[in-house]
């Protein structure tokens, strides 16, 4: 039964979605409204999703499915979420030509767009609220660590690997 529901569940999340950071709101509320995750598991295989080569919905739906049924439950999140966009590729190729050029489509676009942003920003708050407030208070190190990131990458355009090991050995540091 677990399998057939993260089958549903993330055919559901592909549909519904964009693709990357727009799945996570999705993805956080199929997996926690089946109680197959918690809030921190989730903000867990979001990070470990983006380090991780390969699309962050994915991998997102492999490590949930794992969590919930093991390497069934991570073959089934994989179909469900894949089935959605091979698809609409399908359809989208046997149509391509007409699309190619709807002004329809166009101003489609155009209201998808902010949407999208909207979906990140509001990603961007849910996971702060689990990586950066511990125990209720504002954790000072975990947002020094994000602005010295930042620093790095913006200032001295270190790679991301390196940020990120950067980041990893100072959150070992200061939170063991």
């Amino acid at each position: 039964m677990v399998l057939l529901e993260l089958i549903w569940s993330f055919t559901k999340i592909g549909f519904t979605s964009f693709g990357g950071l727009s799945m996570i709101p999705l993805i956080t509320s199929e997996v926690l409204s089946h109680g197959w995750m918690t809030a921190s598991e989730v903000s867990d295989i979001v990070a470990i999703a983006e380090m991780t080569p390969g699309p962050l919905g994915l991998n997102c739906a492999t490590f949930a499915g794992i969590k919930a049924a093991g390497i069934p439950g991570a073959i089934a999140a994989n179909l469900g979420v894949l089935m959605p966009t091979l698809t609409l590729c399908l359809v989208a190729a046997v149509f391509f030509e007409k699309f190619k050029t709807s002004r329809r489509m166009g101003q489609i676009m155009v209201g998808v767009r902010p949407i999208c942003v909207g979906l990140i920003v509001g990603v961007m708050i849910s996971l702060s609220m689990t990586n950066y407030v511990v125990e209720s208070a504002v954790s000072l190190p975990a947002i020094g660590i994000a602005l010295l990131d930042l620093f790095l990458l913006l200032r001295f355009k270190l790679s991301i690997p390196k940020v990120i090991l950067i980041s990893a050995v100072l959150g070992l540091v200061f939170f063991h």
